[in-house]
Order: C-alpha cells, then structure tokens, then sequence
C-alpha cells in the first residue's frame, strides 16, 4: 500500500509540475492566452473532431481508420504545449550561446567604458538572440524606468527559462549591490560559465544518444511493419497498395519527426563562418563545385530517363551488364553531387584545422603584445612565421593588411572571413574591440584562449558522438532495405509460381495465394522511393548532429543511396538464387 501511495504521490507531483510550467508557458506568450485559444486550440480541437467523424464514418479497414484521429490528436496536443516548445526552444538557444555572451561581457568589462555602456553594447549584438533581448530589456530598465542596475538584472533573473542565466543575474545584482567592480565579479565568474557551458553541450550529447536508441527501435518497428504490409496481402487477397501507402507514410513522417527533435536537441555551435559582404578565398571553388555537380546530376537524369523510357540512349551499352537493376537507376542521377559534397567536406576539415590552431595564436599574440609594449602589426611580423596550422596563411595575409595601413576592423574581418569559422570570427571580433577600448592584451588572450580550448575539447566529443550515428544509420538503412526486399522479392517469386501452376494445372491456385492483387512495379518505386527519402533525412541528421555545412550532407546521402540500392539488387539476386528461380 506504501509503494502504491508513493507512486500516486509521485504522479500527483508530476502531474502538478508539468500543468505548473504550462501555464507559466502560457503567460510568457506573446499573445493573451484568450486570443491563443481562440485562433489556435479552438481551430485544433475542431479538427480532432472532425478526424474523429470522418474515421467513423468511413468504410475503411480499422488499422487505416486509426491512424486518422490520432493525426488529429497530435494536431491538438502540438496545440496545446506548443507555449511550453517554444519556452524550451528559447531556453536552449539561451544556453547554447550562453558562453559566447559572458566571453564578450567579460571582455567588454576589462575596457575602460562604462559598466552600462557593456550591456548596451551587448544588446546591440542581435546574433545573440533570446540573450540580447534579455540585455536590452535590462538596458530599457535602467535607461526608461530610472532602476539600478542590480535592480534590473535582479527583476529579469525572475522572468529567464534559463536556470544558469537566472542564476548568473541573481549572483551579479547581488555583486554589484555590494559594489564589487564588474570585472572583477566577470572574471572569477569565468571558470564557473565554462561548467555550466560544459554541462549543458554535454547533457545534449546524452540527449541525443538516447534519441539513437529511441529512433533505432522505431525505424526498426516500422521496417517489420512495412514487410508485414508487403507479405500479408498474399494470403488475405486485400489490396495491398493502400497498407504500404499507410505504412510508408508512418515511415516517412516518424524520421521527419526525429530530424525535427534532433535539431531542437543537438547544440547550437556552428562551425562556417558565411560573411555578407567579403568573398572568402575558396568562395569560388565551393560555388563552381555546386554547379558541376548539379549540372552532371541533371545530364544524368536525362540519361536515365531516356534508358527507361526507351530513348536513344541506353545505359546498358556502357556498362559491363546485359540490364542495369533497377534500383541503380535511381542511385546514378545523385552520384555527381559527389563533387560539391567532397568539396565543402575538405573545406570544412580545414576550418576545424584553423579553429585548433588559434587558441595558441590569440594567446601568443596577447603575450607578446603585453611583453614588447608594441603594436599588433610589429607582433605579428614574428608571429607570422610560426606554425599555426592551415591558420598560417591567414595570419601572413593579416600582417600584410595591417602592414598596408588598412583599418585594423576591415582588416581583422578579412581575416574571419578567409578563416570561414565562426568561433575564430566571433572571437577575433571580441579580441579587436578589447583592444580598441582599452583592455590588456594578455588578459584578453588568455581569456578567449581558455574559452576556445573549452569549445574544441567538447567538439572532440561531438565528432565522437557523430562518428556513432553515422554507423547506427548506415547499419539501419542496410537492415531495413535488405528486409524491404526479402518481402518483395518473396512475393515476385509467389506471383510468377501461382502464374506457371495455373497454366499447367486445372487446381485454382487464386485460392490459396492472391498474387492477382499485387502491382510490383509500382511497390518497387515505392521501396526506392523509401530508400531515397531515408538517405535523405539519415544525411540530414548526420550533418544536425555534427553541426557542419549543410552541403556536406551530399557525401552521406549519395553513399547511403547507393548501400541501399545495391543492398537491395542483391538481397534479390540472393533470394532467387537460394529459391533456384
């Protein structure tokens, strides 16, 4: 009885929480909570309903009606905690950039302006999201409504989704009301930032290791389901087309839905570097890659077309082969975006290069501008001829701006953008203006140093958790395709026995097998069409996990469209052999 008592306390407590932070969610709206409900959960409740009439009223079989009021359940659960999402999602980009916004604070405090002038200053930083509209809001607190400035942060640290940032506001309205300078409070406040940066990339990380198990069983589930719905019609002589239709749309919608929850997951760290109005050195490159792999993907396209569809030309006089399978009809078209796809890979290798080897160079150009007591031109004279990595050559490259008296700011842009990272953008940025203001070059470099390292040791773990996921896709896509077509292939088999026995013999073979109902070619640019759209969002995912160029999902998803393909072009040479058909 205690135990049962516990567990319905606990429930109860649960229970109180979760209706507790949405309604707190709902209060955070931008929109009175009567106007939410009436454009958006009173339209989602009708739409239940309907669904609910329409999967009664239809003459369908009950696995299909289903489905159908459970889409409109979704609708009006999405409906309901959608305050509560969005409350989440502003709480994660809180975080993610959480470390970046303290980084720029600090540096910004150890210049000789004035403690508001930071926030002001930060406010203005609109890269920084949901946190810059919470410095502004501090800033419009002091400047219209005449508070103090611990007064401000002490009323916002109220109002923050984010524990840490609250928690950071409530320490610093504390600190200043005891009149500790903003500097001083900033910088032994960094070591404390930085864990909870840490903590927070790393609960991610599990997160999204989780997520893998999760997406694993239900992938799994729908690929037994999708051999059932193949398999079963055979012997029950219902159509066939409408439960794979049904299932291959669960399929579809279940990975959608997975890329979508790991994006809200996955950390907030990008890695390009895209500016808007300088063209970085590789810009060109990159572009021309672009367009020789989609214009090669399009010749392609023709090609195939014209060999299915009886055309002058045929891709079987090319090849080695009698007949070209075809599932590998499908996989030629794509495999031209190689190209782009290899290009921004290499690219991208060479920016987490220059990000790795910039720590070392901000701290030492931060040390010796301290030491010689000169300027970053004459440092930068030695600097440059040290090994830094692929970042050398930008280092060089700054020398010889600096050198020609180009404003030091378009300068230091020139230098992020030919970099093309993001961190070594934001960072350089942040190091120029502590400069310009004021700040100690060694205290500057040593902080952005330490930040820096922090970032790239937790990139290693990122890199390590990508590594996984790519195996677990690639081992689901082989898994599932060779399932998909063991089911297919079975039923091929099937059909052309029941043809030749009912030729040979007066026995009504229909009566055991109902091959009659099945249309294969159709269910095998269905099972193709699987293969094309899971490559799809497999790469996607792959590329959301690792946080890099969205491009550089080309190389995943050509290799995960060619394993699927000739999986599936043998596990049907592999059945028929074993079968002796």
């Amino acid at each position: 009885m205690s135990s049962e008592s516990s567990s319905e306390t606990d429930f109860e407590v649960n229970t109180s929480e979760l209706a507790a932070s949405l309604l707190d969610a709902y209060e955070r709206l931008d929109v009175s909570v009567r106007r939410y409900a009436l454009f958006v959960l009173a339209p989602s409740a009708a739409f239940f309903v309907l669904t609910l009439v329409g999967a009664l009223a239809l003459e369908l079989p009950l696995f299909v009606r289903l489905p159908i009021p459970v889409f409109g359940a979704l609708v009006v659960g999405a409906g309901v905690f959608y305050p509560q999402l969005r409350v989440s999602q502003q709480k994660v980009r809180m975080e993610n950039q959480y470390h970046l916004l303290m980084t720029h604070m600090t540096v910004l405090s150890t210049t000789n302006i004035d403690r508001m002038e930071v926030f002001r200053e930060l406010s203005k930083e609109r890269e920084y999201g949901p946190l810059a509209d919470e410095v502004n809001r501090i800033v419009q607190l002091v400047d219209t409504w005449n508070q103090s400035l611990d007064d401000a942060c002490r009323r916002r640290a109220k109002q923050i989704p984010s524990e840490p940032l609250a928690d950071f506001f409530d320490r610093l309205a504390y600190t200043l009301g005891a009149g500790q300078s903003l500097s001083d409070f900033l910088l032994s406040e960094q070591e404390v930032m930085l864990q909870n940066y840490v903590t927070v990339y790393e609960s991610a990380l599990d997160n999204l290791e989780v997520m893998k198990d999760l997406y694993m069983s239900m992938i799994l589930s729908m690929t037994f389901a999708l051999v059932f719905a193949i398999v079963l019609p055979i012997l029950t002589g219902t159509n066939p087309m409408l439960t794979i239709s049904g299932v291959i749309v669960m399929f579809m919608l279940i990975q959608t839905g997975f890329l979508l929850v790991i994006r809200t997951m996955a950390p907030f760290d990008p890695i390009w570097y895209e500016p808007e109005d300088i063209t970085p050195p590789d810009e060109r490159r990159m572009q021309a890659s672009v367009v020789a792999g989609g214009a090669l993907s399009l010749v392609t396209i023709g090609l195939v077309a014209s060999s299915l569809f009886g055309g002058p030309i045929d891709l079987a006089d090319f090849l080695p082969v009698d007949s070209v399978p075809t599932p590998l009809y499908a996989a030629l078209p794509f495999t031209p975006l190689l190209i782009p796809g290899q290009t921004f890979r290499r690219q991208e290798r060479e920016i987490v290069a220059r990000d790795e080897g910039f720590p070392g160079f901000i701290r030492a150009l931060g040390a010796s501008e301290s030491a010689k007591q000169t300027t970053t031109t004459d440092v930068l004279w030695t600097l440059r001829n040290k090994d830094f990595g692929p970042l050398t050559e930008d280092i060089d490259d700054l020398f010889k701006r600096l050198n020609m008296r180009i404003e030091p700011t378009r300068a230091w842009e020139y230098f992020a953008a030919s970099a093309q990272s993001y961190l070594i953008q934001k960072f350089s940025e942040m190091y120029l203006v502590g400069r310009q203001m004021g700040g100690e070059p060694k205290q500057l470099g040593e902080l952005i140093s330490e930040n820096m390292n922090t970032v790239n040791q937790l990139r290693q773990q990122r890199r390590q958790a990508t590594i996984t996921l790519v195996g677990l896709l690639y081992g689901i896509t082989a898994a599932s395709t060779f399932a998909f077509f063991i089911g297919f292939t079975i039923v091929k088999i099937l059909a052309d026995l029941s043809f030749g026995l009912g030729a040979q013999s007066t026995f009504d073979v229909g009566q055991l097998i109902h091959t009659e109902v099945y249309d294969l070619p159709v269910i095998q640019f269905l099972l193709i069409a699987v293969i094309l759209f899971n490559a799809l969002m497999s790469s996607l995912m792959i590329r959301t996990v690792d946080g890099g160029h969205k491009l550089n999902a080309l190389t995943h998803f050509v290799a995960l469209t060619w394993l699927g393909c000739i999986i599936g072009v043998v596990t049907k040479l592999m059945v028929e052999g074993l079968l002796n058909v």
